[in-house]
Parts: structure tokens; C-alpha cells; sequence
């Protein structure tokens, strides 16, 4: 008889590539794990993985028996939490990783919606990554996926990205891609890095090219950026959430507006908190919000 415990083992390791990975994931020993991937594989008859040193690549009956399990296995797991999160204790404190514009914007008109309490870490994609996988914060608002053992991602939003100019800039009248290319080329640019971020995607996805403008400042912060254009700074790309208010006041303006660049955002969580209520009652708060 087929134990259902071989079951979840084997999704697992169908969705980390790894036994390894799938164990500490499902909280098992490696041979625990292993010995559940056997005794299924025997069951079935067939191999459901090709083992390489580096992962476990699924045969194709692997995958068909994933597309079979996957949906039902979830469905299971979901009703064994909703039980428990009835009766069983939710986090005392979540603990949230966000870039600190987003936040500014998105986050903190709603912290009097979420009852429990929260501590909130800022910082790059790469660093709230590193804090997911260490265990220092619960969840984490990013706009880069990376591939890593135990980690999901869900989609919250997409952003879009926009020209912003300081009010009195005057634009030229050619409407050419050539000709708006030379004007932003002999612009002030102010960059959030020094690698262009989305100044670099725009350039590469309306003129094909990579851009040839070095940037006046680097500022490390959309507001900072934000305020800079309103000083009459120089121009820059911002998320059209962030500039609303700056152009009802006046104070700065979106150039050709036709010309967007989209960035997608994702909630990204360790895998084993993935059905806690207070992960889930964040992220449809924020979702509810956009």
C-alpha cells in the first residue's frame, strides 16, 4: 500500500531538484527522504528521476505523475491548515522585507488594517533575499526572482516606469525615435545605480540598443531621485505610483508617457510558511490594496 507521506516526499523533491533541499524543506533526514522516493518508485514500477550530481532531473513518468499529484496534494495540505490555523497560535510579530519606497507608498497607509505587529527590514533585492533565506524576515516584496531551494514567489503587482522631467524642461518637437534618442542622450540623467536600472531596459526595449549616457548623480533612492527632478536636477525613469502628487502639485512632469517600461513585483517566502495566516492575511491586504 501506497503511504501517503511518499506522496508529499515526492513532490517536494520534484519541485527543489534535490532530496537534500526537499528534506530540510519537509523538516526529514536525507535518508528518511530518500527511502520514501524508493519505496514509491518501487510501487509505480519505473524510475520518477534520473539522478545527476548535481539534481534530480524526472523522468517522464515523473512528470506525469506530478501533473496527477501536485494539484491534490495541495488541496490536502490546505485543508490540514485551514484546521489548524483555527485553534493554532498566529506569528506574534511578521517581519517584512520591502524596498523603502514601496513601503513609503504601498505599505504604511495600511499598517492600521494588519493587527499584528511588525518589524520591517529595507534594503536591495539581493540583500532581503539573503534575509529570507536566513530566516530573518517572514516575507518579502521584490521585483527579482531567483532561483533558490525553498523559496516561492507569487505575483502581487505590476509597476510601470516613466520619463519624469522637471516642469519647465522644454521638450523638442521631433516625435522620431531618432530624434527623441538624441534629445534624452544630451539630458541630465539621474540613475538609481550605476548600471542604469530600467533606464538601461527602456533603452533596450524602444531604441534596441544598450544606452550611451553616463549619469549626472547616482541616487539610491526613487524619492531623493524624485525630489532632485523637482529641483531641476536632471531627468530620470520612476514607478508612476511614486509621481502622481509631484504632478498634481506641479512640481514635475512625465515626458512621452506612451513610452513605459513594466516591472512585475512578487511576495517571495520560504516555502513551509507558505499557508500561515498572517502571511496570507498580508498579502491579500497589500493585494487588495493595489
Amino acid at each position: 500500500m501506497i503511504d501517503f507521506e511518499w506522496y508529499r516526499s515526492f513532490i517536494y523533491i520534484y519541485k527543489y531538484n534535490s532530496v537534500s533541499e526537499a528534506a530540510k524543506t519537509r523538516i526529514m533526514t536525507q535518508p528518511a527522504m530518500s527511502q520514501h522516493l524508493a519505496a514509491l518508485e518501487a510501487e509505480v514500477g519505473e524510475p520518477l528521476f534520473t539522478r545527476t550530481a548535481r539534481k534530480m532531473i524526472p523522468t517522464e513518468r515523473g512528470k506525469e505523475l506530478y501533473s496527477q499529484l501536485a494539484p491534490l496534494i495541495e488541496s490536502l495540505e490546505e485543508a490540514t491548515i485551514s484546521f489548524k490555523t483555527a485553534t493554532s497560535p498566529t506569528l506574534s510579530i511578521l517581519r517584512i522585507g520591502s524596498a523603502i519606497e514601496y513601503y513609503y507608498e504601498n505599505i504604511l497607509n495600511h499598517l492600521q488594517d494588519y493587527k499584528t505587529c511588525t518589524v520591517t527590514h529595507f534594503g536591495t533585492a539581493d540583500e532581503l533575499l539573503e534575509f529570507l533565506k536566513e530566516g530573518k524576515v517572514d516575507i518579502v516584496i521584490t521585483s527579482k526572482k531567483y532561483t533558490s531551494p525553498g523559496i516561492e514567489y507569487v505575483k502581487l503587482c505590476e509597476e510601470a516606469f516613466v520619463i519624469v522631467a522637471p516642469r519647465h524642461l522644454q521638450l523638442p518637437e521631433t516625435q522620431t525615435l531618432m530624434g527623441i534618442e538624441n534629445w534624452l542622450i544630451a539630458q541630465n540623467w539621474i540613475s538609481y545605480g550605476v548600471d542604469l536600472p530600467i533606464i538601461r531596459r527602456f533603452w533596450r526595449e524602444y531604441f534596441k540598443k544598450r544606452p550611451v549616457i553616463k549619469p549626472i548623480h547616482i541616487i539610491p533612492n526613487l524619492h531623493l531621485i524624485l525630489k532632485a527632478i523637482e529641483n531641476g536636477v536632471g531627468v530620470s525613469m520612476l514607478p508612476t505610483y511614486l509621481v502622481t502628487n509631484s504632478m498634481n502639485e506641479s512640481k514635475a512632469k512625465v515626458i512621452w508617457g506612451d513610452y513605459t517600461v513594466k516591472n512585475e513585483l512578487f511576495f517571495a517566502y520560504q516555502a513551509k510558511n507558505k499557508y500561515l495566516p498572517d502571511v496570507i492575511h498580508f498579502m491579500n491586504l497589500l493585494k487588495g490594496a493595489q
